[in-house]
């Protein structure tokens, strides 16, 4: 692990959120399958901003670090206090702790640019419902919500079937979310939106 430190993050990266579960361990597909996401993520000299513990995070981070060859990437990990699930995943460059929920979420969304919502439970649920909030109200800049993995389906045709027929949110709210079953149409988006972002990596 490199240097701990609350600074050092450059704001003029491309900077990619990942959240997903702490209880999913190696072997689970799942798993895999955020580790190749963000192998790929670090190859294209993009950061990384995880909740930095377990599970799915760490194979984020780990993932991260086997495509960071040129060291020129950055690891940064959110860190919660929590009684449980509280291991710190491997190879993170930057760590910030944080006591509260909302302060933690407030500093995901002042790094991201482009999300990647991974299969979990409530706590990652929190994660994509306050995220997308935000960019309905126009709170935050409208980038990505890529929901990734085969549990996202039936919520987007639950919320079509509920919220969108009942009016409680308009297609350009359920646009904002993006569909796919693999890394690699997740890096797609995550590149196009690269691309037509005026930040560049250094």
């Amino acid at each position: 692990m490199k240097a701990e430190t609350e600074d050092g993050i450059n704001k003029k990266r491309f900077r990619v959120v990942i959240f997903g579960s702490a209880r999913i361990e190696p072997g689970d597909p799942n798993w895999h399958l955020i580790y190749d996401l963000a192998k790929r993520i670090a190859e294209e000299g993009m950061d990384l901003v995880t909740g930095g513990g377990p599970g799915l995070m760490d194979a984020a981070s780990v993932g991260h670090y086997a495509g960071d060859i040129n060291h020129k990437a950055h690891s940064i990990g959110l860190q919660i206090k929590l009684p449980k699930e509280q291991r710190d995943s491997g190879h993170i460059d930057i760590i910030k702790d944080f006591s509260r929920f909302s302060t933690r979420l407030d500093n995901f969304m002042e790094l991201a640019n482009a999300i990647i919502v991974a299969p979990g439970g409530i706590g990652t649920l929190l994660e994509l419902f306050y995220t997308w909030q935000l960019m309905q109200v126009n709170m935050i800049s409208h980038i990505p919500i890529i929901l990734l993995g085969d549990m996202w389906p039936d919520l987007v045709l639950w919320i079509k079937k509920w919220l969108q027929k009942n009016k409680f949110l308009e297609q350009k709210d359920v646009d904002l979310l993006h569909l796919v079953n693999n890394y690699e149409d997740a890096l797609d988006i995550i590149k196009k939106e690269y691309m037509s972002n005026s930040k560049r990596v250094d």
